[in-house]
């Protein structure tokens, strides 16, 4: 199996930036779907966006679209999610996740070993 460690998380100001880092070791992480997914107090674990395993196939959640990014590095066996012009309703905790198959997953329960989380706050 493979075990994952979220980082990048912080506070910031609405409108501004930050890069979220998933280093995975274990497992074969190449064959992986990985996926990032958040859950704000009171809310539901939410999709957020996955990425293929060779990194050549992405999708979001309607929320996020323009504004983040997932790209991954199978040689540094990371996945990354850039975030964009953030906005208050965007705070909450960050979880990466991978998927043991090989096609799409867009819910939690489709997903085989997470992190963590890393927290991301941000004020307006």
């Amino acid at each position: 199996q493979v075990q994952l460690v979220e980082s990048g998380g912080g506070s910031v100001q609405a409108g501004g930036s930050l890069r979220l880092s998933c280093a995975a070791s274990g497992g074969t992480f190449r064959d992986y779907y990985m996926g990032w997914f958040r859950q704000a107090p009171g809310k539901e674990r939410g999709f957020v966006a996955s990425i293929s395993t060779g990194g050549g196939s992405t999708r979001y959640a309607d929320p996020v679209k323009a504004r983040f990014t997932i790209s991954r590095d199978n040689d540094k066996k990371t996945v990354y999610l850039e975030m964009n012009r953030l906005k208050p309703e965007d705070t909450a905790v960050y979880y990466c996740a991978a998927r043991a198959y090989t096609n799409w997953g867009t819910q939690a329960y489709e997903y085989d070993y997470w992190g963590q989380g890393t927290q991301v706050t941000v004020s307006s």
